[in-house]
């Protein structure tokens, strides 16, 4: 071999090992788990800024509708609340797995709710439960309640009272004093129309201090703006967890990078399977109940369940578009499964997309007037159907959410369930 045929050779050999590299260096780093849970938190970060933008929006909303009461003005209340929640049920699929999220979660979107804890509800609702003595406890109407036999000052409904002393009194989950739902219910009262069309109809003059519907529109007001203030100052907690130095994100990122990658596949398989299949959706469709679906007030269900979803198939694939268009994306479980089994990959992304398309089809009839409630209504074969189908969805695609975590030969998880599910007999008892 001559010197020059030599260096030839060597230089092919180099070309050949760069190309090499390039092509294979994208795929390590696209299934490092610790690029992957980077991604994952980079994207947490994003929604719950784009969360919290939304909400203070809605504050902003509530002030101006305080200020100046009025139809309109409630209706743009309204309007940015469900706004409101399209980024926040993205964030959802952070649940179960991050116990951060989960343990401040009930601080912002607890239900069903006893709304008899907050106002003045319909006669239909009755004046006592055995579970629950501040069932109409009413505290807008009243300066003091009592709470486990003890009398408690209730003349400033600050957001420190609601959170301090109302969130969960007595120990009872569905006094829900704050976040998205009690923010719902005091925007628009009841639904008193059952599984019949129509949402909730408070009146904007139950706010209008020179033309006061229902008594008490002042601490209604003082109620309202306080439970606003402090949704947007739980957000802002949230958003600090997720950031570089932020409890949530560290405590992924400095632990064992397999337990990071079983944390998100368990957030995605909890709320796919007993939260949304099973407690918010299959409850409901066996009771034919409105008062089982989670955005009972405003009959905003629909958006919320695809939401859900969308940000199960988003945690999968690693990919978020904000709200200004930008997209954040990388590393991702998808290619991690990608590698490890091909076959399981494509088999959950297709069902992932399968769920979506289902749950827009519930969206679909509730756009054509169909709300949600109406489509869960005994006798409503074809709604029924459609609801069903989503839950068949859901479940179908935790199955193959299993099946990617023994491609990636990670511990079995166990997956939270519902009685709805796995024994829908108790659920009658």
């Amino acid at each position: 071999m001559t010197a020059r045929n030599g260096s030839r050779l060597a230089a092919i050999c180099a070309t050949a090992a760069l190309t090499a590299a390039v092509f294979v260096l994208p795929a390590k780093a696209e299934t490092d788990a610790k690029a992957v849970i980077k991604t994952y938190s980079d994207i947490a970060l994003a929604k719950f800024e784009d969360t919290l933008t939304t909400a203070q929006a809605l504050d902003k909303a509530v002030d101006y509708f305080l200020a100046k009461p009025s139809a309109d003005t409630l209706s743009a209340a309204r309007e940015a609340w469900k706004a409101a929640r399209i980024p926040y049920q993205q964030t959802e699929v952070y649940r179960f797995g991050n116990k951060i999220v989960d343990d401040w979660e009930g601080r912002v979107n607890s239900w069903p709710l006893d709304e008899g804890l907050i106002d003045y509800v319909a006669k239909s609702y009755g004046t006592e439960s055995d579970e629950n003595a501040l069932y109409t406890a009413n505290v807008i109407a009243n300066n003091e309640i009592e709470i486990n036999g003890k009398k408690v000052d209730a003349s400033k409904l600050t957001p420190e009272f609601l959170s301090g002393t109302l969130q969960e009194a007595g120990g009872v989950k569905a006094n829900v004093a704050t976040g998205y739902h009690a923010i719902e219910f005091l925007l628009w009262g009841q639904d008193l129309h059952g599984t019949g069309p129509g949402a909730g109809e408070r009146p904007y003059t139950d706010y209008d201090l020179k033309n006061c519907t229902n008594g008490n529109c002042d601490r209604r007001a003082e109620y309202l703006k306080s439970a606003s203030d402090l949704l947007v100052s739980d957000l802002k907690e949230m958003v600090g967890n997720w950031k570089e130095d932020g409890a949530a994100r560290k405590a992924l990122s400095d632990g064992e990078p397999n337990a990071g990658i079983s944390t998100i596949l368990t957030g995605m398989g909890s709320l796919s399977y007993g939260e949304l299949a099973g407690e918010r959706m299959k409850l409901g469709l066996l009771l034919h109940d409105p008062e089982e679906e989670q955005d009972c007030f405003s009959d905003n269900t629909y958006i919320s369940h695809l939401y859900d979803a969308v940000g199960i198939r988003d945690a999968y694939h690693a990919s978020y578009k904000r709200l200004d268009g930008s997209v954040v994306s990388g590393p991702s479980v998808s290619d991690m499964v990608k590698v490890a089994d091909p076959a399981i990959d494509k088999e959950l992304s297709g069902k992932l997309d399968t769920t979506v398309v289902r749950m827009e089809a519930i969206q679909k009839r509730a756009l054509g007037g169909e709300a949600y409630d109406q489509q869960i209504a005994e006798g409503n074969t074809e709604g029924n159907a459609t609801v069903q189908a989503a839950i068949d969805a859901l479940i179908d695609q935790t199955k193959s959410i299993e099946r990617a975590v023994g491609s990636l030969k990670l511990n079995a998880i166990a997956f939270e369930g519902s009685d709805s599910l796995d024994a829908p007999d108790k659920v009658f008892k």
